[in-house]
């Protein structure tokens, strides 16, 4: 069994002042340390190019996915946060222009959401973090068995 990348990337990020201390004491003259420092520094670099090009891989499989609900589920659910968080900029112009409008839309909106039930949410709430607990297995059960 390997390590994930993540872990041998940070291992080497982690230690690499303890490294180059190390590498400062074994060798004596200053081109070895130059050289055995940059053969550090480069394998840092190529395992966290690795790991990004792991990530690019698993979104691009996720997001050309047959099944529509790989594809669409948490892009839809991004998309609805950020029409609400785009919706602020407007309600905060209603909101110096006509207060009173926009506290209205505010209760609105805030007994609209009430009225969901609350088994409604604790189901929204599993659902998802179960998704995403399922989707982040996945990832590394594949990364794990490479």
């Amino acid at each position: 069994m390997t390590l994930p990348s993540t872990i041998l990337s940070g291992a080497v990020t982690g230690l690499a002042g303890p490294l180059f201390s190390l590498i400062d004491s074994l060798f004596t003259s200053d081109a070895e340390r130059a050289e055995a420092k940059r053969r550090l520094l480069e394998q840092d670099g190529q395992q966290k190019l690795a790991e990004a090009a792991h990530q690019m891989t698993a979104i691009l499989a996720e997001a050309n996915s047959a099944d529509p609900w790989t594809s669409r589920a948490r892009p839809s659910f991004l998309y609805i946060m950020y029409l609400m968080i785009l919706a602020s900029i407007p309600m905060g112009v209603v909101a110096a222009v006509q207060p009173e409008a926009a506290h209205a839309v505010a209760e609105g909106m805030r007994a609209w959401l009430a009225a969901i039930p609350e088994p409604m949410w604790w189901l929204f709430g599993a659902g998802y973090t179960g998704y995403t607990a399922g989707r982040s297995f996945d990832k590394w059960h594949q990364v794990r068995d490479r």
